[in-house]
C-alpha cells in the first residue's frame, strides 16, 4: 500500500530533528508536524537548552570580565552591563538557529507541516491549522518527539511578571539584585549561576532532602562550596506557602515553612523564578486510537530500539523521560531512524554523559565513587584541583576538580566526574577512554598540550596511581603494559 511518506515526525525538536535527518540519508521521505505554527525546533530552539545556554554564555563573559579587570571597584555587573544587552546576545543566536535548521530541512527535502498533529491510526496523522484547517497525512512509521513541559504550582500562580517561569525569564527586562528560585532541578542551578555571575543575591528554595543527588559526594561538595562563594544559598526541606507584595517595603514576600520542623520564614526578593516537574506532553495527539502504552506518569512506553507496542509507532527524547538531555534525544532520534530504516539492532551506548551548564560548569559519566563501594569493587581515585592548573591560574578560573574512579589492581577506568571551566567538552575526553575500556595509563602516557585545563586528567591519573603505589603496589608492576 502506498502512503505518503516513510515517517511522519511529531515534534521538530532535537529527537524529531535527528530522526528527520537521519531518514533523509536513506533516501525516505520524512514529514515533521509542529505544533507551534511560529518557529521550529520546539523547547530546544526557542524556549530551553539554546536560550537558556546563550544567555549563560553571555553572563559568563560578564563574569569572566569582572573577576579578571573590575575586583577593586564596588561596581556590581547588573550596575555595569543592561539585560537588554544580554538578551539581544540571546536573540541573535536564537535568530541564527533559526534559520540553520530551516536551512538543513529545506537542503535535505524534508517536509513540514505547521498545526497540532493527531494520530489516528498506526499509520494515519491528522494536521489541524490554527485556521481551522486540517490535514490527513499517511506514513509507513511515526515517531512521537512530542517532549514534555512544567507542571504549574498549586501554591502560587506564575504572572510572567514578578514569578516568571523557565520560558519567561528569557525575556526578563532587568537584572535583578535579589532572585529567589523554587526548584533544585538542573536548570534551576544553572539559572542560579547564571544571575549570581551578573550579581544578583540568590536564594534557593528546595522541598526535597538534598538537590543533584545523582553527583559524586564528593564532587557535590566541591559544588557546595562553588555555590557559597558565588553568594548561592541553598535551603533544603523547604516548602513555599504563599508569595506577595509587601507595598511598605517595596519588594515581593516569599514565605516558606521548613517541612521537617514547621517553622516559619520570610525572604525578601525582587524577583521569584519557579521550576516545577516535568509532564509529557502526551495529552489530545491521539495516543488511546492505535492504542499507544504509556506508563503512570504519561510517558510514552518504548522498548530498547524506541519502539511503543504499535510496531509502526516509535518515541524519543523527553516524552519517554529521563535523562531529558538534548543530546540524548539526538541520538535516541537517529537511532529510532536506524531501526525503522537501517540497523535494526542498533542501540545507543551505555556511558551517557551528562552536562549542567552552570557556571562553572558539572559533568560526568560512568560510576562514582559510591556507586563502585555498592558493587564491592576494589577502586582507587585520583584528583586534580583547577587551583594547581596554570591555565586556571591564567584565565582566573580556578573552582572545580576532576576525579577519576578507577580499578585498583588494572587500573581501568570507571568513571569520570568534573566541576569546573570546560566541564561539558572535557567530559569526552574521558569519555572515549571510559567507551574503550581504557585505563589510567593513557592519560599518563600522551601528551597534554600545556597550559590546558584536558592536563587535569594527567594529573588526576598520577595522583591515583601515587595513592596505589603507597597502599603497597609496586609502581614498576603496576605501570607494566599487558604485553611486557
Amino acid at each position: 500500500m502506498s502512503r505518503d511518506y516513510d515517517v511522519i515526525i511529531l515534534g521538530s525538536g532535537p529527537s524529531g530533528f535527528s530522526c528527520a535527518m537521519q531518514t533523509a540519508k536513506f533516501d525516505k521521505k520524512a514529514l515533521i508536524i509542529e505544533a507551534n505554527e511560529h518557529y521550529l525546533g520546539g523547547a530546544w530552539i526557542n524556549t530551553g537548552t539554546v536560550p537558556s545556554k546563550a544567555l549563560r554564555e553571555a553572563a559568563s563573559n560578564i563574569y569572566k570580565y569582572t573577576s579578571r579587570f573590575g575586583e577593586s571597584d564596588d561596581v556590581k555587573p547588573y550596575d555595569r552591563f543592561r539585560m537588554q544587552d544580554v538578551l539581544k546576545y540571546k536573540d541573535t543566536v536564537l535568530a541564527s538557529e533559526n534559520s540553520e535548521i530551516k536551512e538543513n530541512l529545506i537542503k535535505n527535502e524534508i517536509d513540514t507541516a505547521l498545526g497540532f498533529g493527531t494520530i489516528l491510526d498506526p499509520h494515519t496523522v491528522e494536521v489541524k491549522r490554527e485556521d481551522g484547517t486540517s490535514q490527513k497525512f499517511t506514513a509507513d512509521y511515526i515517531l512521537i518527539s512530542t517532549g514534555a513541559r512544567s507542571v504549574n504550582p498549586t501554591r502560587f500562580e506564575v504572572d510572567h511578571s514578578t514569578i516568571l517561569d523557565n520560558r519567561s525569564i528569557l525575556n526578563i527586562h532587568y537584572i535583578p539584585k535579589r532572585l529567589v528560585i523554587v526548584g533544585t532541578n538542573i536548570q534551576a542551578i544553572e539559572f542560579a549561576t547564571i544571575f549570581s555571575a551578573l550579581g544578583t543575591s540568590v536564594n534557593i528554595l528546595n522541598s526535597e532532602e538534598d538537590y543533584l543527588t545523582f553527583l559524586d559526594k564528593e564532587i557535590k561538595s566541591e559544588v557546595n562550596s562553588i555555590l557559597e562563594k558565588l553568594r548561592i544559598t541553598v535551603f533544603n526541606r523547604r516548602e513555599v506557602i504563599s508569595i506577595g507584595p509587601n507595598p511598605l517595603r517595596n519588594c515581593t514576600e516569599v514565605k516558606f515553612r521548613k517541612t521537617d520542623t514547621g517553622d516559619l520564614h520570610v525572604i525578601e526578593t525582587e524577583q521569584v523564578l519557579f521550576f516545577g516537574d516535568r509532564k509529557p506532553n502526551t495529552g489530545n495527539i491521539g495516543l488511546e486510537n492505535p492504542g499507544v502504552e504509556t506508563d503512570g506518569s504519561g510517558y510514552v512506553k518504548v522498548d530498547g530500539n524506541y519502539r511503543t507496542n504499535i510496531p509502526s509507532i516509535f518515541a524519543a527524547g523527553d516524552v519517554i523521560g529521563q535523562p531529558g538531555q538534548a543530546s540524548v534525544s539526538f541520538s535516541q532520534g537517529r537511532v529510532a531512524s536506524c531501526n525503522m530504516f537501517g540497523e535494526s539492532s542498533l542501540e545507543m551506548e551505555s556511558n551517557i554523559p551528562f552536562g549542567i551548564y552552570s557556571i562553572p560548569e558539572i559533568a560526568g559519566i560512568g560510576m562514582t565513587e559510591e556507586e563502585a563501594e555498592k558493587q564491592s569493587r576494589n577502586v582507587t581515585v585520583g584528583r586534580a584541583y583547577f587551583r594547581n592548573l596554570t591555565k586556571a591560574h591564567i584565565a582566573k578560573d580556578t573552582m572545580g576538580m576532576l576525579k577519576l574512579v578507577f580499578e585498583t589492581d588494572s587500573l581501568r577506568l570507571l568513571g569520570v566526574h568534573i566541576v569546573g571551566e570546560g566541564a561539558c567538552d572535557q567530559i569526552h575526553i574521558g569519555q572515549a577512554v571510559l567507551n574503550y575500556q581504557g585505563d589510567l595509563r593513557y592519560f599518563m602516557d600522551s601528551v597534554h598540550n600545556y597550559p590546558t585545563y584536558s592536563e587535569a586528567y594527567r594529573i588526576a591519573a598520577f595522583n591515583g596511581v601515587n595513592r596505589v603505589y603507597k597502599s603497597g603496589v609496586k609502581y614498576r608492576t603496576l605501570l607494566k603494559t599487558d604485553d611486557k
